[in-house]
């Protein structure tokens, strides 16, 4: 049987600011409760970063974490790819304090923006670039430092965000059609919905850095058919049903969401990486986040099928099918 070139998942590793906030501390700062956070989201908790850990800092710690876990040195990585609504500056890229902290001098280098479907797009380029042999060994990376964007005068949004970071390492295998890699992916955008979930500003402006802003009744009804479809084509595409899915890590937004999605594909629950309730949406650092918990704690284990969905401002959603 002939071999073909993929991209293997060899290594994940996550970081989690030191800091931990409470729903009830969160009561302290708006008008809010535990139970109003619990019951509309599923959210518990959540990190916020502190001073020194930006997302370059945070990106790093859990790149270190994805190469230790394949056994890689830095000199090795090829191209690390950083999804971030939040970068540390306009420019350079946030990648590029990553490369520097990893000692990654032989890779190129660069930020990704599809907010909270950035790690389905990074994985996707990625994915993409291993295929067509420009590169060995690529680092896909989520970092996220949501709590400076963050308006606390808004308690329909402030409460559901939080900090984080995780990282993946893929490296370019020969593999037999049924083994490891990534599948497929499947990305989408429809910048017409563009205005129900989006920061009032950038970086670029001193007067106005931005806070984030969302429709969220109506993200969620747009969420839960979107990534029901996204997740549909990537079983179409490997001519796969639900049953033949191990398990389902989606981008952790909503409890509300995550089920609905669930239930709409015919997944259930037990078979559900769920972690907001301990980090909240952390934006394109969730699936990773969730991957790093659920590989660490054993639950997805070598040879298993793992389905990663996300949905973010853009709006921009995607899929993408991995053999572990």
């Amino acid at each position: 049987m002939a071999e073909l070139r993929r991209a293997v998942l060899t290594g994940v590793g996550t970081y989690l600011p030191e800091r931990v906030v409470s729903n009830d501390e969160m009561a302290e700062r708006v008008e809010t409760s535990d139970e109003w956070i619990t019951e509309r989201s599923g959210i518990r908790q959540r990190h916020f970063a502190g001073p020194h850990e930006s997302a370059a800092f945070m990106g790093a710690a859990a790149a270190r974490g994805a190469l230790e876990m394949a056994g890689v040195a830095g000199a090795a990585v090829g191209a690390i790819i950083l999804a971030t609504s939040t970068p540390d500056q306009s420019f350079p890229a946030t990648a590029v304090h990553v490369q520097a902290a990893l000692g990654a001098m032989n890779a190129f280098a660069f930020d990704l923006a599809a907010a909270c479907s950035g790690f389905i797009y990074a994985l996707s380029v990625a994915d993409g670039m291993i295929r067509a042999g420009q590169v060995e060994n690529v680092l896909v990376i989520g970092s996220e430092v949501y709590s400076r964007i963050l308006n606390f005068a808004d308690r329909g949004t402030c409460v559901l965000f939080g900090d984080g970071a995780g990282a993946v390492l893929l490296q370019a295998r020969a593999v037999a059609a049924d083994g490891p890699g990534i599948l497929s992916t499947h990305l989408h955008a429809d910048g017409t919905q563009a205005e129900i979930l989006y920061v009032d500003g950038a970086v670029g402006q001193p007067d106005r850095p931005g806070h984030l802003v969302m429709n969220g009744r109506e993200v969620f009804r747009q969420a839960v058919s979107l990534l029901a479809g996204a997740v549909s084509e990537a079983l179409a595409a490997n001519g796969l049903r639900a049953e033949d899915i191990d398990w389902l890590v989606p981008h952790q937004a909503n409890r509300r969401i995550i089920e609905g999605v669930g239930r709409k594909i015919g997944i259930p629950p037990e078979r559900v990486v769920v972690t907001l309730e301990r980090h909240a949406n952390t934006s394109a650092a969730s699936i990773p986040l969730a991957l790093g918990q659920a590989v660490g704690d054993g639950r997805i284990k070598p040879g298993q099928l793992v389905l990663l969905e996300a949905l973010g401002g853009g709006l921009t959603w995607g899929s993408a099918l991995v053999r572990m």
